[in-house]
């Protein structure tokens, strides 16, 4: 088997266990709300659990940028050992919180922890891959995050009822210890440099892959990555996407469970659906993006996809405020995830074609503005529901958002170079 195809099995073990990591924290709400503030109402509940989710994605968001600094110069290998380690020592240091307090601490530091993860990924596509095969390994790896989502509900609520909710947390800790000592043995940044690829693959992935823009080995620093106006269109656009699929991995599953009166383990496997839908709209999309490059339509390889998907994320979030049944409203939110995620391997492709070897500072930045669209849906959700007694204004402002996108999308150019714009720009 070629060696970038283990790359890609590798790539998507950690991208599943990131998403287990930062999911369970939802199927384990139960036990956490009794734990710390078990007394209160479940309005005031709702709010108070609304900050420990919305606290990981403000240091997930504040921690993108610099680890994707740190991916570009120390190389992937060694960012990525550090940050696998870190986030699987903050996930079991969450089952050692005692307080509101330490919990809200660590979950902030565990989303700083996680947030070179996809960075990173992203640097290591640039090296590995021909341009060719890059939106279906964007997907993929994506696609693991989704399930990894997925799983992380009935796995959790199986753990919590076997080891407790703070045994869970120190399991799948130690599992992230292992793979990060993993990665550090058997990858390397440069295939030109690892034993054990061919001389015919390293020969292919050389000849194949994205080459250097002029002046692209200078520093590209932050206040020239967002002067761009091509870039803030990307921050924008991702901001839209995150507002939607987050809502899925923080809230759907209370959302679900307390609308339609169902069990946690009804509730949990209800909540897996879109985000298996979520995985196929990631490998779908991936398949697009390379297949209308290979016809030589690079601006429509990342266009098409993306703004096919926030249309259907708009459409599956309207119509599912309407349905009358668990099932029905399950269904359509799968669509929106689908639709969501369709957007993923486009804009990380994105990211890649215009950051070149800065793809780790370029993405992180994207990643950045999305991840404070998470932020603000995990706030969002339990907030308006308690202004407006109901969930109908949120529902509403994301299909906006997404509508938006399809708007951003029209104005992006994958063609220019960030570098190549920001020396014109000096």
């Amino acid at each position: 088997m070629r060696a970038r195809y283990l790359l890609v099995v590798a790539t998507f073990l950690i991208s599943l266990l990131l998403y287990i990591d930062r999911a369970c924290i939802s199927a384990a709400k139960g036990p956490v709300v009794d734990a710390f503030f078990g007394g209160l109402s479940e309005e005031e509940q709702n709010k108070l659990f609304g900050w420990i989710l919305s606290i990981f994605t403000l240091g997930y968001a504040l921690g993108q940028t610099p680890s994707g600094i740190f991916a570009d110069k120390y190389g992937p290998r060694r960012v990525l050992t550090v940050v696998i380690a870190a986030w699987s020592v903050l996930t079991a240091l969450t089952g050692a919180c005692w307080n509101y307090v330490s919990m809200l601490v660590t979950r902030f530091l565990f989303g700083v922890g996680e947030a070179g993860a996809f960075p990173g990924l992203a640097r290591a596509t640039f090296s590995w891959f021909p341009v060719s095969e890059r939106g279906l390994v964007t997907g993929i790896n994506f696609s693991a995050s989704r399930l990894g989502g997925a799983a992380a509900f009935p796995l959790m609520v199986g753990l919590i009822e076997w080891l407790g909710w703070r045994g869970a947390f120190y399991t799948l800790g130690a599992v992230g210890v292992v793979m990060a000592v993993l990665w550090h043995l058997f990858f390397r940044d440069d295939p030109l440099e690892h034993g054990g690829v061919s001389e015919a693959e390293k020969q292919h992935i050389a000849s194949h892959r994205q080459q250097a823009a002029a002046g692209e080995s200078s520093k590209l620093p932050f206040g020239k990555i967002i002067a761009s106006a091509n870039m803030r269109r990307t921050m924008a656009q991702y901001f839209c996407s995150n507002f939607t699929f987050f809502f899925c991995l923080g809230w759907l599953f209370t959302h679900v469970k307390d609308t339609y009166g169902l069990t946690s383990g009804e509730a949990s496997w209800l909540a897996a659906m879109p985000l298996l839908g979520g995985a196929a709209g990631n490998w779908f999309s991936g398949w697009l993006v390379d297949r209308l490059y290979a016809k030589g339509k690079h601006v429509a390889s990342r266009r098409a996809p993306a703004m096919i998907g926030f249309a259907l994320a708009a459409c599956g979030l309207l119509l599912s405020v309407h349905m009358e049944t668990a099932v029905g409203a399950v269904a359509l939110l799968t669509v929106a995830i689908f639709g969501a995620d369709m957007t993923l391997s486009p804009s990380w492709s994105f990211c890649v074609d215009i950051g070149g070897r800065h793809a780790g500072a370029v993405s992180g930045t994207m990643n950045m503005a999305g991840n404070l669209g998470a932020f603000a849906t995990t706030l969002a959700f339990p907030y308006l529901q308690s202004w407006f007694g109901s969930t109908l204004p949120f529902f509403y402002i994301g299909a906006t958002l997404n509508v938006l996108a399809v708007f951003l999308w029209m104005g992006m150019r994958p063609t220019e170079s960030l570098v190549r714009e920001a020396h014109t720009t000096t």
